[in-house]
């Protein structure tokens, strides 16, 4: 192999580290303490702040994995494609991305794996509570388009986003849940909150009946979900979902109903 491209390859690798590493040097770290002792970690990306503005909030739930307290690893996947240059020029907005501690859910419910059934449980998680606790902090404290708040997540952040909005569907402005799932009998709940649905079909962590069922009760709910399954893709359409531009412009043009 010729010494030229090797070298080149060994140059774009550096430059591909160098990037990924200086967009997660601009998530600010945090950390959310409720006054009875329990906290959420988190990082904040703050937009080109100008006070004559406001900005959309956008909430990133990691998954399973990112779990822990070191206020690092949940920004391994899809929340970094928001701080890119070119995102934070045409898409200013805050960025929230909270860490779930170990062994602990976004999401309080039931899971029948079986029936592809979940059923939502009457209280939220702890890291759910301590979430909206935290973002309704941001709003005191930012200026924040309470108009276009939206949230996302990938799997356990997928299940969290359902959670989210079917607790409190008058907060959000638009949800893109990735290889998740939610209650589908709180469809009517979030029928009027537009939603992009994705997963993988051969997903063979989360099942993608979870994302198909519940965009049907969405769309009996009255409600005209978006619904992207990629074929030949496993539990990783996450790499697809935050890497599609039409995402994006679709997401910033929703605010709330």
């Amino acid at each position: 192999m010729p010494k030229t491209f090797l070298l080149l390859c060994a140059i774009y690798l550096v430059a591909g580290s160098f990037s990924s590493q200086a967009q997660t040097n601009r998530f600010n770290y945090g950390k959310y303490n409720n006054g009875k002792g329990d906290t959420l970690q988190y990082r904040l990306l703050t937009p080109d702040y100008d006070t004559l503005r406001r900005y959309p909030l956008v909430i990133f739930l990691h998954g399973s994995g990112e779990r822990g307290t070191d206020n690092e690893a949940q920004l391994k996947w899809g929340v970094q494609n928001l701080a890119t240059d070119q995102m934070m020029r045409t898409y200013p907005a805050f960025v929230l991305a909270p860490q779930c501690p170990p062994g602990k859910t976004w999401e309080n419910s039931t899971r029948n794996k079986t029936a592809k059934e979940i059923h939502q449980l009457s209280d939220p998680a702890k890291p759910m509570e301590l979430l909206i606790a935290l973002i309704h902090q941001l709003i005191q404290q930012n200026r924040i388009d309470t108009n276009r708040i939206y949230i996302t997540g990938l799997s356990m952040g997928g299940f969290g986003t359902f959670d989210a909005i079917e607790r409190f569907p008058q907060l959000f402005a638009a949800a893109v849940p990735v290889c998740g799932g939610g209650d589908i009998t709180k469809a009517p709940i979030i029928a009027q909150i537009p939603i992009w649905i994705f997963h993988g079909a051969e997903d063979a962590s989360v099942d993608p009946e979870y994302a198909i069922s519940m965009a049907a009760a969405l769309m009996k709910a009255g409600a005209h979900p978006g619904l992207t399954i990629y074929p030949e893709t496993g539990h990783f359409s996450w790499l697809g979902a935050y890497s599609d531009s039409d995402l994006y412009e679709w997401l910033f043009r929703q605010r709330k109903r």
